[in-house]
């Protein structure tokens, strides 16, 4: 859970270029990625920040973040949504469950999930690199 509140973890296995997070209730939680050369026909450029506030932190345990935001670096925000993170211990093994909640039923929500499933993927591959070396 630590590697999702440290600024340099969130650098290597998120790839943030800046981080401002406190792990504890009504902490802040934002992070920021650099804008991407390249643009999605409806989302823009990706990057930019996603925010939201802590409202729940267990250490090694959970993470619920509420009110969350992101703002992409060339159009409007997309939000309010909501991310939940939880470890449970599974012998000698960690599962890891992130649930990213909110939507609005249009063609620019539906297309944002697209994206960030993917990208939610290959960031938590990254994750387990991470954490494994």
């Amino acid at each position: 859970m630590a590697a999702f509140f440290e600024p340099e973890a969130l650098a290597s296995w998120w790839q943030a270029i800046r981080s401002v997070t406190s792990p504890r209730p009504l902490g802040i939680y934002a992070v920021e990625w650099e804008p991407t050369v390249e643009r999605d026909d409806m989302l823009g450029r990706l990057g930019g920040v996603f925010h939201g506030t802590v409202m729940e932190y267990v250490p090694g345990r959970e993470l619920f973040i509420a009110d969350a935001w992101w703002l992409p670096p060339d159009d409007e925000p997309i939000g309010p949504m909501a991310l939940e993170v939880s470890c449970m211990l599974e012998g000698a093994s960690c599962r890891l469950r992130v649930r990213q909640s909110g939507f609005e039923d249009s063609p620019r929500w539906r297309r944002y999930y697209a994206v960030i499933a993917r990208g939610w993927q290959s960031s938590l591959a990254s994750l387990k690199e991470h954490l494994e070396r």
